[in-house]
């Protein structure tokens, strides 16, 4: 683990047990700790991608739906900077619209694979609309540099239907998801660190609160409803990745998928989320 991350740790371990939280919870919940990458539009990490850049995709693929928010060059990512089974090379291209009914999708461009580059704003998304170009504005456009990243589940258990998802574990985990919080709201080259244009995307780890749920379970139930003999059953869902996309008052997306269809390169299969908080 990077000495970076080796501190977040400490200060979320010395925080716990500053407020009292048994040294056994405060060690089993950290073993709970998971490798993700964090994007940013600034820093000095290798650049991985890029924000808002051209569609560049085969001549029998279809047109995306959605604008491009993403395009990320997996060959440049290191191979255990997520516990995801990520492509070793080509590029992942995450698509979607961060407003209150906003949607995307994700498509995967292999190696080798011939292409030609895409109308940028599909129907519906022209720069020309007034409401469009204020998202564009919001979203620039530019390169994105790799944080290796360490990921804590982040997200409370909050009272409500059976289905209602908890974290791993009893009462005490979601007192460490309070201190996680503030911890990770202090890290000066964290996910909420951003100022201006920065854009962050998250890859991998459990991903940051989507209305108080885990975002990979609530892709996994987007119909909220208990199975027969009780919650459903998700699969392994895994977060692939998140954006937050500097919209006023918030916007996340977040692109969520089972761990077996990302590794048999289902992109398809995704299913994605957005929390608008205006």
């Amino acid at each position: 683990m990077l000495p970076r991350n080796v501190k977040i740790i400490d200060q979320v371990r010395a925080e716990a047990l500053r407020r009292g939280i048994p040294a056994a919870d405060v060690e089993h919940w950290l073993g709970l700790a998971r490798p993700s990458a964090l994007l940013k539009q600034q820093g000095d990490g290798p650049i991985v991608g890029a924000i808002r850049g051209p569609v560049m995709l085969p001549a029998d693929a279809e047109d995306p739906q959605f604008p491009l928010i993403a395009a990320i060059d997996c060959a440049a990512l290191p191979a255990d900077v997520t516990d995801l089974p990520l492509p070793a090379d080509g590029h992942l291209l995450l698509f979607g619209w961060p407003e209150e009914d906003g949607y995307g999708q994700v498509m995967y461009v292999p190696a080798g694979v011939v292409v030609e580059e895409r109308e940028q704003h599909p129907p519906g998304f022209s720069p020309d609309d007034e409401e469009c170009a204020e998202v564009y504005a919001e979203i620039p456009q530019g390169d994105l540099h790799l944080t290796v990243d360490i990921s804590l589940p982040y997200v409370k258990t909050i009272p409500g239907p059976p289905w209602s998802p908890p974290l791993p574990g009893d009462p005490p985990f979601e007192k460490m998801a309070e201190v996680w919080q503030e911890v990770l709201g202090d890290v000066p080259d964290g996910p909420f660190s951003y100022e201006g244009h920065t854009t962050p995307l998250l890859l991998g780890g459990y991903g940051t609160d989507c209305n108080g749920f885990n975002p990979a379970w609530l892709g996994a139930n987007r119909s909220g409803h208990s199975g027969k003999d009780g919650p459903p059953d998700h699969g392994d869902w895994v977060l692939l990745a998140e954006f937050h996309g500097g919209r006023q008052g918030g916007a996340t997306i977040y692109w969520v998928i089972q761990r077996a269809d990302l590794r048999e390169r289902r992109f398809d299969q995704a299913s994605v989320l957005v929390y608008w908080n205006p």
